[in-house]
């Protein structure tokens, strides 16, 4: 298809999650200078532009991808800053949190039909893409239009940010949090379906499996945030979720060929919830929306870096080993240490670095 080498087929998979961790920063960095909707809507357009550009010519892939996935995480690192400042409700921290799920399915479940159709032409199958940024970019535009004619559109305000070992400490924690859990569902998503491929199933079959499982976590993302705001019940949920993961780490490992649709369910389900409690926790343990800001800077950046270095090994010791059981053992030993940094950091203080930076702030 694109007649690239296992390494290259490496990078490319792994490229989108290095260059989150890279440009993290830059949303919340663009929000101290320009309002929240002209950020997102230039995220967009840069989305839209890079997604076009890497199926152009051979040679821009790398660099499209790069671009796609910094335009993705200039937004993404938003979206916990924005929720503070709406002081927005478990259910909606879900509901948001779903819509990454949502469009992981769509692209997971459409790609491989959009390729057939077309003539088995990569170019449009990867191309099409283009036009859901493309509309979003649009409605932001009108978003930005009304905020200029009322007057609107300026940066937040430039609050002095202070930091102290007990914030670090707490930042630290709920950047492990993210950074595992993402590790593991990108190394998951990127490699589960050449699993799969390797026990006998087709593209079509693989592309379903994915999709379905984005959808099965749907659920899950959405009521974890609102779980997360109980702490008599997140006490034992958050941390039980990372072994619950490792769980079905070793079930899809092992899995009979009559139980993997029920194996890439179950595992949908608990990695994204994970997904949906350690953006919760950025939020909720964040006192103000400056605080959220960085805290979701540092905790994606790093973590994401994490996750793209972590995915790209996990691929490299299944090259290496000629094995899919080493990959999956130790991704299912990292699912007992997302247990253990979950249950130390949700048993911290909450953070404030713009007020003070000691206040307790609870997870209720």
């Amino acid at each position: 298809m694109l007649d690239l080498s296992g390494v290259e087929m490496t990078v490319l998979a792994t490229l989108p999650v290095i260059a989150f961790g890279l440009t993290a920063p830059l949303g919340p960095w663009l929000t101290r200078r320009f309002s929240v909707s002209r950020v997102l809507l230039w995220s967009m357009c840069a989305l839209a532009a890079a997604l076009v550009i890497r199926v152009l010519w051979l040679p821009l892939l790398l660099p499209g991808t790069f671009l796609a996935g910094a335009a993705i995480m200039a937004a993404g690192t938003l979206l916990p800053q924005y929720l503070k400042s709406l002081n927005a409700s478990g259910l909606w921290v879900g509901l948001c949190s779903m819509t990454f799920g949502l469009g992981a399915a769509l692209g997971a479940a459409f790609v491989s039909p959009i390729y057939a159709a077309s003539g088995y032409r990569i170019d449009v199958a990867w191309g099409v893409w283009a036009l859901p940024a493309a509309v979003a970019a649009a409605s932001l535009l009108l978003g930005v239009l009304r905020a200029r004619t009322a007057g609107g559109g300026r940066g937040e305000s430039r609050a002095k940010i202070v930091f102290t070992s007990n914030s670090v400490g707490t930042i630290a924690l709920l950047t492990l949090v993210f950074g595992v859990q993402a590790l593991l569902y990108f190394a998951v998503t990127a490699w589960m379906p050449l699993l799969l491929t390797d026990r006998g199933l087709d593209t079509a079959q693989t592309g379903w499996l994915l999709a379905w499982f984005s959808i099965a976590g749907f659920i899950p993302t959405l009521l974890t945030p609102v779980i997360a705001r109980q702490r008599s019940i997140l006490l034992w949920f958050g941390p039980g979720l990372g072994v619950a993961i490792a769980a079905g780490m070793l079930w899809l490992l092992l899995a009979p060929a009559d139980q993997v649709v029920w194996a890439v369910g179950g595992l949908g389900a608990v990695q994204s919830a994970a997904f949906g409690l350690s953006i919760s926790l950025i939020v909720t343990m964040s006192s103000n929306p400056s605080t959220v800001g960085v805290v979701s800077a540092f905790g994606q950046g790093a973590g994401y870096a994490l996750a793209g270095a972590g995915s790209l090994g996990i691929g490299l010791l299944h090259t290496l080993t000629g094995s899919w059981v080493p990959s999956f053992l130790v991704m299912a030993a990292l699912g007992l240490v997302l247990s253990l940094v979950t249950a130390v950091a949700i048993r911290r203080h909450g953070v404030d670095l713009v007020g003070n930076p000691a206040v307790a702030v609870t997870t209720r």
